[in-house]
Protein backbone atom coordinates (compact mmCIF):
# COMPACT_ATOMS: atom_id res chain seq x y z
CA UNK A 1 0.00 0.00 0.00
CA UNK A 2 2.86 2.38 0.86
CA UNK A 3 4.51 1.75 -2.50
CA UNK A 4 1.25 2.51 -4.28
CA UNK A 5 0.79 5.71 -2.27
CA UNK A 6 4.35 6.89 -3.10
CA UNK A 7 3.76 6.14 -6.77
CA UNK A 8 0.61 8.28 -6.71
CA UNK A 9 2.47 11.15 -5.07
CA UNK A 10 5.19 11.08 -7.75
CA UNK A 11 2.59 10.95 -10.50
CA UNK A 12 0.70 13.94 -9.13
CA UNK A 13 3.95 15.88 -8.69
CA UNK A 14 4.96 15.18 -12.29
CA UNK A 15 1.59 16.35 -13.55
CA UNK A 16 1.88 19.56 -11.56
CA UNK A 17 5.33 20.29 -12.98
CA UNK A 18 4.12 19.72 -16.54
CA UNK A 19 1.08 21.88 -15.92
CA UNK A 20 3.12 24.74 -14.49
CA UNK A 21 5.66 24.64 -17.30
CA UNK A 22 2.87 24.89 -19.84
CA UNK A 23 1.45 28.01 -18.13
CA UNK A 24 4.64 30.07 -17.90
CA UNK A 25 6.89 31.21 -20.74
CA UNK A 26 10.65 30.99 -20.58
CA UNK A 27 12.17 33.83 -18.54
CA UNK A 28 13.33 36.66 -20.80
CA UNK A 29 15.51 39.23 -18.98
CA UNK A 30 14.98 41.90 -21.69
CA UNK A 31 11.22 41.86 -21.19
CA UNK A 32 11.73 42.87 -17.55
CA UNK A 33 14.24 45.64 -18.30
CA UNK A 34 12.89 49.16 -17.79
CA UNK A 35 12.08 51.13 -20.97
CA UNK A 36 14.76 53.59 -22.04
CA UNK A 37 13.42 57.14 -21.71
CA UNK A 38 15.47 60.04 -23.04
CA UNK A 39 14.02 63.52 -22.88
CA UNK A 40 10.62 61.97 -22.26
CA UNK A 41 10.82 59.80 -25.40
CA UNK A 42 11.19 56.02 -25.54
CA UNK A 43 11.52 55.69 -29.36
CA UNK A 44 12.83 57.93 -32.13
CA UNK A 45 9.47 57.91 -33.92
CA UNK A 46 7.88 59.65 -30.92
CA UNK A 47 9.94 62.79 -31.49
CA UNK A 48 7.87 65.50 -33.24
CA UNK A 49 5.88 62.68 -34.84
CA UNK A 50 3.22 65.01 -36.26
CA UNK A 51 5.94 67.08 -37.95
CA UNK A 52 7.80 64.22 -39.61
CA UNK A 53 7.24 64.64 -43.37
CA UNK A 54 9.73 62.05 -44.68
CA UNK A 55 11.70 59.15 -43.26
CA UNK A 56 14.05 56.87 -45.19
CA UNK A 57 15.16 53.92 -42.99
CA UNK A 58 16.85 52.20 -45.97
CA UNK A 59 15.94 48.80 -44.53
CA UNK A 60 16.28 46.88 -47.76
CA UNK A 61 14.36 49.41 -49.87
CA UNK A 62 14.29 53.09 -50.85
CA UNK A 63 10.77 53.78 -49.57
CA UNK A 64 9.79 56.90 -47.63
CA UNK A 65 8.01 55.50 -44.58
CA UNK A 66 5.72 58.54 -44.40
CA UNK A 67 4.43 58.83 -47.98
CA UNK A 68 4.98 55.13 -48.81
CA UNK A 69 6.60 56.11 -52.11
CA UNK A 70 9.99 54.90 -53.32
CA UNK A 71 13.07 56.49 -54.77
CA UNK A 72 14.90 55.25 -57.85
CA UNK A 73 18.29 53.64 -57.34
CA UNK A 74 21.38 53.96 -59.50
CA UNK A 75 24.27 51.80 -58.39
CA UNK A 76 23.78 51.71 -54.61
CA UNK A 77 23.14 48.62 -52.47
CA UNK A 78 22.38 47.81 -48.82
CA UNK A 79 24.61 46.87 -45.90
CA UNK A 80 24.38 46.63 -42.12
CA UNK A 81 23.53 50.08 -40.84
CA UNK A 82 23.46 51.88 -37.56
CA UNK A 83 19.85 50.76 -37.18
CA UNK A 84 18.84 47.82 -39.34
CA UNK A 85 20.20 48.24 -42.86
CA UNK A 86 21.65 51.31 -44.55
CA UNK A 87 22.15 52.59 -48.08
CA UNK A 88 25.62 51.60 -49.30
CA UNK A 89 26.88 54.16 -51.79
CA UNK A 90 29.23 53.66 -54.70
CA UNK A 91 31.25 55.54 -57.27
CA UNK A 92 28.64 57.04 -59.62
CA UNK A 93 25.93 55.65 -57.34
CA UNK A 94 22.98 57.61 -55.94
CA UNK A 95 19.23 57.50 -55.27
CA UNK A 96 16.67 60.00 -56.60
CA UNK A 97 13.30 60.71 -54.99
CA UNK A 98 10.42 62.88 -56.17
CA UNK A 99 9.69 65.26 -53.26
CA UNK A 100 6.22 65.14 -51.78
CA UNK A 101 3.95 68.19 -51.43
CA UNK A 102 4.90 68.36 -47.74
CA UNK A 103 8.59 68.67 -48.61
CA UNK A 104 7.95 71.23 -51.33
CA UNK A 105 5.86 73.26 -48.87
CA UNK A 106 8.45 73.46 -46.08
CA UNK A 107 8.79 76.85 -44.38
CA UNK A 108 11.06 75.67 -41.57
CA UNK A 109 12.80 72.28 -41.51
CA UNK A 110 15.07 69.76 -39.88
CA UNK A 111 17.16 67.43 -42.03
CA UNK A 112 18.76 64.65 -39.99
CA UNK A 113 20.71 61.52 -40.91
CA UNK A 114 23.49 59.12 -39.96
CA UNK A 115 26.54 58.79 -42.19
CA UNK A 116 29.65 56.62 -42.18
CA UNK A 117 31.92 57.91 -44.92
CA UNK A 118 35.54 57.74 -46.03
CA UNK A 119 37.38 61.05 -46.25
CA UNK A 120 37.22 63.40 -49.21
CA UNK A 121 40.89 62.61 -49.79
CA UNK A 122 40.00 58.94 -50.27
CA UNK A 123 36.93 59.78 -52.36
CA UNK A 124 38.76 62.19 -54.64
CA UNK A 125 36.48 65.18 -54.12
CA UNK A 126 33.62 66.63 -52.11
CA UNK A 127 31.14 63.99 -50.95
CA UNK A 128 27.48 64.77 -51.56
CA UNK A 129 25.18 63.46 -48.84
CA UNK A 130 21.52 64.56 -49.08
CA UNK A 131 20.02 67.43 -51.08
CA UNK A 132 16.95 68.91 -52.73
CA UNK A 133 17.98 69.87 -56.23
CA UNK A 134 17.33 73.12 -58.07
CA UNK A 135 16.74 72.66 -61.79
CA UNK A 136 18.57 75.81 -62.87
CA UNK A 137 21.18 76.54 -60.19
CA UNK A 138 24.76 75.44 -59.64
CA UNK A 139 23.91 74.42 -56.07
CA UNK A 140 20.67 72.80 -54.98
CA UNK A 141 17.89 74.28 -52.86
CA UNK A 142 19.42 72.15 -50.11
CA UNK A 143 22.89 70.76 -50.69
CA UNK A 144 24.76 69.01 -47.87
CA UNK A 145 28.24 67.63 -48.34
CA UNK A 146 31.70 67.01 -46.91
CA UNK A 147 34.02 69.68 -48.30
CA UNK A 148 37.50 69.11 -49.66
CA UNK A 149 40.23 69.56 -47.08
CA UNK A 150 40.85 68.18 -43.63
CA UNK A 151 42.52 64.85 -42.94
CA UNK A 152 41.67 61.18 -43.20
CA UNK A 153 39.74 61.47 -39.91
CA UNK A 154 38.77 65.14 -39.46
CA UNK A 155 36.71 67.09 -41.96
CA UNK A 156 34.53 69.99 -43.06
CA UNK A 157 30.74 69.94 -43.46
CA UNK A 158 28.87 72.45 -45.61
CA UNK A 159 25.23 73.09 -46.41
CA UNK A 160 23.76 75.39 -49.04
CA UNK A 161 20.15 76.58 -48.70
CA UNK A 162 18.25 78.49 -51.38
CA UNK A 163 15.26 80.66 -50.47
CA UNK A 164 13.76 82.13 -53.64
CA UNK A 165 16.44 84.56 -54.87
CA UNK A 166 18.49 84.51 -51.63
CA UNK A 167 20.95 81.81 -50.66
CA UNK A 168 22.80 81.00 -47.48
CA UNK A 169 25.57 78.72 -46.27
CA UNK A 170 26.12 76.83 -43.03
CA UNK A 171 29.55 75.32 -42.46
CA UNK A 172 31.70 73.75 -39.78
CA UNK A 173 35.42 73.10 -40.08
CA UNK A 174 37.64 70.85 -38.03
CA UNK A 175 35.03 68.23 -37.14
CA UNK A 176 37.01 65.58 -35.29
CA UNK A 177 36.61 61.91 -36.27
CA UNK A 178 33.86 62.63 -38.80
CA UNK A 179 35.17 60.00 -41.24
CA UNK A 180 35.15 56.19 -41.13
CA UNK A 181 32.72 55.93 -38.23
CA UNK A 182 29.02 56.54 -37.66
CA UNK A 183 28.14 60.19 -37.07
CA UNK A 184 24.80 61.95 -36.86
CA UNK A 185 24.21 65.24 -38.67
CA UNK A 186 21.17 67.45 -38.13
CA UNK A 187 20.57 70.76 -39.88
CA UNK A 188 17.66 72.88 -38.67
CA UNK A 189 16.09 76.13 -39.87
CA UNK A 190 13.60 78.16 -37.85
CA UNK A 191 11.71 80.60 -40.10
CA UNK A 192 10.42 82.71 -37.20
CA UNK A 193 13.97 83.69 -36.21
CA UNK A 194 15.64 83.09 -39.62
CA UNK A 195 18.19 80.93 -37.78
CA UNK A 196 20.11 77.86 -38.91
CA UNK A 197 21.64 75.40 -36.45
CA UNK A 198 24.00 72.52 -37.15
CA UNK A 199 24.28 69.57 -34.77
CA UNK A 200 26.97 66.89 -34.85
CA UNK A 201 26.09 63.81 -32.79
CA UNK A 202 23.47 65.78 -30.91
CA UNK A 203 25.68 68.75 -29.98
CA UNK A 204 25.04 72.16 -31.52
CA UNK A 205 28.26 73.15 -33.29
CA UNK A 206 27.23 76.12 -35.44
CA UNK A 207 24.44 78.68 -35.71
CA UNK A 208 23.80 81.49 -38.15
CA UNK A 209 20.99 84.01 -38.53
CA UNK A 210 20.18 85.46 -41.95
CA UNK A 211 18.29 88.73 -41.66
CA UNK A 212 14.76 88.50 -43.10
CA UNK A 213 15.35 85.02 -44.60
CA UNK A 214 11.88 84.15 -43.32
CA UNK A 215 9.66 81.38 -44.66
CA UNK A 216 11.37 79.16 -47.17
CA UNK A 217 10.32 79.25 -50.79
CA UNK A 218 12.26 76.76 -52.89
CA UNK A 219 13.40 78.00 -56.28
CA UNK A 220 12.55 75.72 -59.21
CA UNK A 221 12.92 72.55 -57.09
CA UNK A 222 13.72 69.20 -58.63
CA UNK A 223 14.38 65.78 -57.13
CA UNK A 224 15.92 64.84 -53.81
CA UNK A 225 19.28 63.15 -54.26
CA UNK A 226 21.02 60.80 -51.82
CA UNK A 227 24.71 59.99 -52.19
CA UNK A 228 26.08 62.85 -54.30
CA UNK A 229 25.54 66.50 -55.24
CA UNK A 230 23.02 67.51 -57.88
CA UNK A 231 25.41 68.03 -60.80
CA UNK A 232 27.12 64.63 -60.46
CA UNK A 233 24.07 62.60 -61.49
CA UNK A 234 23.74 61.34 -65.07
CA UNK A 235 22.31 63.44 -66.53
CA UNK A 236 22.85 66.40 -64.22
CA UNK A 237 19.76 67.42 -62.26
CA UNK A 238 20.44 71.06 -63.13
CA UNK A 239 21.07 73.11 -66.24
CA UNK A 240 23.36 75.25 -64.10
CA UNK A 241 26.26 72.78 -63.98
CA UNK A 242 27.63 69.51 -65.26
CA UNK A 243 29.91 67.02 -63.51
CA UNK A 244 32.93 68.53 -61.76
CA UNK A 245 36.31 66.82 -61.32
CA UNK A 246 36.52 68.08 -57.71
CA UNK A 247 33.24 66.40 -56.72
CA UNK A 248 32.55 62.76 -55.91
CA UNK A 249 30.09 60.31 -54.38
CA UNK A 250 29.32 58.80 -50.99
CA UNK A 251 30.87 55.34 -51.12
CA UNK A 252 30.14 54.79 -47.44
CA UNK A 253 26.82 54.34 -45.63
CA UNK A 254 23.75 56.54 -45.17
CA UNK A 255 21.00 55.68 -42.69
CA UNK A 256 17.80 56.95 -41.04
CA UNK A 257 17.26 60.10 -43.11
CA UNK A 258 14.48 62.20 -41.56
CA UNK A 259 12.87 65.47 -42.67
CA UNK A 260 10.63 67.50 -40.35
CA UNK A 261 8.61 70.64 -41.09
CA UNK A 262 9.90 72.33 -37.92
CA UNK A 263 13.28 73.11 -36.42
CA UNK A 264 13.74 70.47 -33.73
CA UNK A 265 14.71 71.74 -30.30
CA UNK A 266 18.08 70.95 -28.75
CA UNK A 267 16.64 68.28 -26.46
CA UNK A 268 14.77 66.65 -29.35
CA UNK A 269 17.92 66.37 -31.48
CA UNK A 270 19.78 64.95 -28.48
CA UNK A 271 17.04 62.38 -27.86
CA UNK A 272 16.91 61.43 -31.55
CA UNK A 273 20.62 60.69 -31.61
CA UNK A 274 20.65 58.72 -28.35
CA UNK A 275 17.54 56.66 -29.16
CA UNK A 276 18.54 55.79 -32.74
CA UNK A 277 22.04 54.85 -31.59
CA UNK A 278 20.34 52.35 -29.26
CA UNK A 279 18.21 50.98 -32.08
CA UNK A 280 15.04 52.61 -30.75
Amino acid sequence: MKAIKNTCIWAVTALLVVGMSSCYEKFDPESYAPSVSIGGFTASNEIASSNLVAHFPFDGDYVDAVSKTAGVNTGTTFANGLKGQAMKGAKEGYVLFNPTAAILGLKSFTLAYWVNSPSTTSAGGIIGLVGLSRKDGFWGNIETFFENGGTNTDGIFKAHIQNDSIDSWVSKEGIVNIYNSWNHIALTYDATSSTFSLYINGSKTATSTVAKFGNLKWKNPGQIVFGTVQFQTKPSLTTGATAQDWASYLTGLLDEVRIYDVALKDNEVDALVKLESRGK
